[in-house]
């Protein structure tokens, strides 16, 4: 596993239509593994301008960094007490609970089926 020349590209399905996941994906080499931790910047233009290099306007774009972990990580590294917690801090009900609502999810559709 070579992970300093391997970079992740974030790739999204080409389409149009419900059948077409928003959900972004990234295309994983046989010899290495999803990264564990993702780091994206965030660009936002601030409204403002400076001069170009021939004088024109350029948007002043802001640059943030943000960190993404991988939750099955923490889950698997942390007590369930913690892990609730960041869960919590994301805006996601516990796992207990979140467990519960999947399984009756299940039980609903396989009735239906």
């Amino acid at each position: 596993m070579n992970q300093e020349k391997w970079i992740p590209e974030i790739m999204y399905e080409d389409g149009i239509g419900e059948e077409v996941s928003h959900i972004p994906f990234i295309m994983v080499p046989q010899e290495e593994s999803m990264p564990v931790l993702l780091y994206i910047f965030e660009s936002q233009e601030t409204g403002e301008v400076e001069p170009g290099m021939e004088g024109e306007d350029v948007p002043v774009v802001q640059w943030d960094l943000h960190q993404y972990a991988d939750m099955s990580v923490l889950k698997e590294n942390v007590s369930l007490e913690v892990y609730d917690m960041i869960r919590n801090a994301l805006g996601l009900e516990s796992l207990q609970d979140a467990t519960h609502k999947g399984r009756q999810i299940t039980r609903n559709i396989k009735e239906k089926f």
